[in-house]
């Protein structure tokens, strides 16, 4: 089905049609939501409900090659490409308030996500599935040999002297707590393939080997591992990410595409821009956490 990654309304498979008329109906209704989002993934220009089909047609066009590249091309696009993410140009330098907010939204970030791995592993039979979600539950939260991701933020947090008790008591932002509500309903709602490009994908954001794909930034500043005024839980944290993402999420992708045969293509990608939408606010929120921090608002 073709989705709306604004207000998750969903469309028969190909109506892209309908998914145009949405779109051009909510822009004359000047919702800014719908509208910020054609202009960051379609079009900046205005384009009557026929031209804007047509958009939307290219957007989910394979052209020609599978569904791992039009991801990673999709994700580098909107994420790391020339016009990057507002939090990537924020971690170019480092911010201690950004890194901040980052403990903090991130936490609720990490529980979501072995809920969507777990929900992978009780939809599938496949055992290379099974076993790769449960390494990456077992990284998470037990560390597979080493300290795992988690306890590696709440480690950054509390070396900032935040401590992980006042982080488990906090409320998630607006923008974390409507990520979660929508990846929760991915991963009850959705086949696995999907939840696994859903979520699988946003790991790109720290993938470092994403040149050839366009990119145009680094995830953070490399230069911050050689920086004596950068803490070092938040090196380790970083650290971690850097080596690990790489592998997590290229890994994820050629899952992905060794079974999406077997599976409704277009329902793979509406996973992946319902999914997306959501991370880029949540990836917002980190920003308006670490102001909050600043300001002393928290």
């Amino acid at each position: 089905m073709a989705i709306c990654p604004v207000c998750n309304l969903k469309f028969c498979n190909n109506d892209f049609l309908a998914l145009s008329e949405h779109f051009t109906g909510k822009a004359k209704d000047s919702d800014a939501l719908h509208v910020m989002w054609l202009n960051r993934n379609i079009t900046k220009t205005k384009a009557d409900k026929n031209s804007l089909e047509l958009l939307f047609r290219n957007l989910y066009d394979l052209n020609g090659e599978g569904i791992k590249s039009w991801i990673v091309n999709r994700f580098v696009s909107e994420y790391r490409g020339n016009n990057p993410h507002p939090f990537i140009i924020k971690m170019q330098d480092y911010n201690k308030y950004i890194m901040e907010g980052y403990a903090v939204e991130h936490y609720f970030f990490l529980k979501q996500w072995v809920r969507s791995c777990s929900a992978v592993i009780s939809k599938t039979d496949n055992k290379d599935v099974q076993t790769y979600e449960m390494e990456n539950m077992v990284t998470e939260y037990f560390g597979n040999g080493k300290k795992p991701h988690i306890e590696l933020l709440l480690d950054m947090a509390e070396g900032f002297g935040i401590s992980r008790k006042k982080i488990m008591e906090t409320k998630p932002l607006k923008n974390t707590e409507k990520a979660i509500s929508r990846w929760r309903e991915i991963a009850q709602k959705n086949e696995w393939i999907e939840i696994m490009a859903a979520m699988h994908s946003l790991e790109l954001i720290a993938n470092s080997a994403l040149r050839p794909y366009g990119a145009r930034y680094d995830y953070f500043n490399l230069d911050a591992f050689d920086n004596n005024n950068v803490p070092e839980t938040v090196k380790a944290f970083l650290m971690e990410g850097y080596h690990s993402d790489n592998a997590h999420s290229m890994g994820a992708l050629n899952i992905i595409e060794k079974y999406s045969r077997d599976y409704n293509i277009e329902n793979i990608q509406d996973a992946y821009l319902a999914s997306t939408y959501v991370f880029y606010n949540y990836l917002e929120a980190r920003i308006e956490r670490g102001e909050m921090i600043e300001n002393k608002q928290y």
